[in-house]
């Protein structure tokens, strides 16, 4: 499952619920964040999901239409101030995938448009399971995990991930995560390189 930006760098989506960027990465184990490591990573639902009998991880991007729409009326929303209108969506679901015998779905949606970049992070129904939330960067040079990360509140029928939210939106989270350094570059937006 690889998505190529120019021909150059690719963004991976691995069935663990993690996203990282110029290779894949096969860890299963969540970690807590700061990893101090050499990978770029959006982790919305790292731990260790089995996709081979039920579920599914899907991944499309859109430059057009009603998702882009949608985008800009929701960032617009989220962050009042910036007057944004997204012109790139990409979005990665894990729809109702196995963690031993429950299933989980959740979604990362990346979002650019001219200079600004914004990662949302949506949850469904949460397994009860250990699991890290957030994002790292390279040398975690700028990192954030989601309150509840490694706690028994963060899953389950009760998940702070899925009845809580940085935006007022249950079960949604909503970083912007431009300024970046460097990258990939898309519309003069590094699509990889996070400030919170």
């Amino acid at each position: 499952m690889i998505f190529y930006f120019f021909l150059v760098i690719f963004l991976q989506v691995n069935h663990n619920g993690h996203l990282t960027f110029d290779s894949s990465y096969s860890s299963y184990s969540p970690q807590r964040f700061p990893l101090y490591g050499s990978i770029d990573i959006i982790a919305p639902f790292w731990t260790d999901l089995d996709n081979r009998q039920t579920g599914f991880v899907l991944y499309n991007q859109y430059t057009n239409g009603s998702v882009l729409q949608q985008a800009t009326q929701d960032i617009n929303s989220y962050f009042p101030n910036l007057n944004f209108s997204a012109d790139w969506v990409f979005v990665a679901t894990w729809y109702e995938v196995a963690y031993y015998g429950t299933k989980t779905t959740f979604q990362a949606v990346l979002i650019s448009g001219g200079q600004k970049c914004f990662v949302l992070m949506n949850y469904g129904s949460i397994a009860s399971t250990t699991l890290s939330a957030g994002y790292d960067t390279i040398n975690s040079f700028h990192h954030f995990t989601i309150p509840g990360s490694f706690s028994s509140s963060a899953t389950g029928d009760n998940s702070t991930f899925s009845l809580s939210s940085n935006v007022n939106v249950t079960g949604r989270w909503a970083f912007q995560v431009d300024s970046g350094v460097r990258g990939c570059q898309f519309n003069d937006c590094y699509l990889y390189c996070w400030t919170s």
